[in-house]
């Protein structure tokens, strides 16, 4: 699985100091960029465009919605397309960067 030799292998790499806990922080918030166009600045959405905001989520329920978009058991009009490009490790940092932000509501 994609998820757990990626997971391995970042694991390793920071067991070795050669990348840093903020550089893994920094490539969340480098992957959290793509999302901000729909879901707003730090995840906090608008609204208005009946796009969801991503801040606050919790983990779990933001890994979960990833994997139905994925699988295709939760039906959107792009992102079934987006989730495919991100690994299970991406999606889990993606998930450690939103769920601590405030929702902004």
């Amino acid at each position: 699985m994609r998820h757990s030799r990626a997971a391995a292998f970042a694991a390793g790499l920071l067991g070795l100091g050669f990348i840093s806990q903020s550089a893994l922080a920094q490539d969340a918030r480098y992957l959290a960029g793509s999302c901000a166009n729909c879901h707003g600045t730090d995840g906090r959405s608008s609204g208005s465009g009946g796009m969801p905001g991503l801040a606050g989520l919790s983990r779990p329920y933001f890994i979960e919605q990833m994997n139905a978009f994925r699988s295709g058991a939760r039906k959107a009009s792009v992102m079934h397309q987006i989730v495919k490009g991100y690994t299970d490790d991406q999606v889990s940092r993606l998930a450690d960067h939103y769920a601590p932000l405030k929702s902004g509501k």
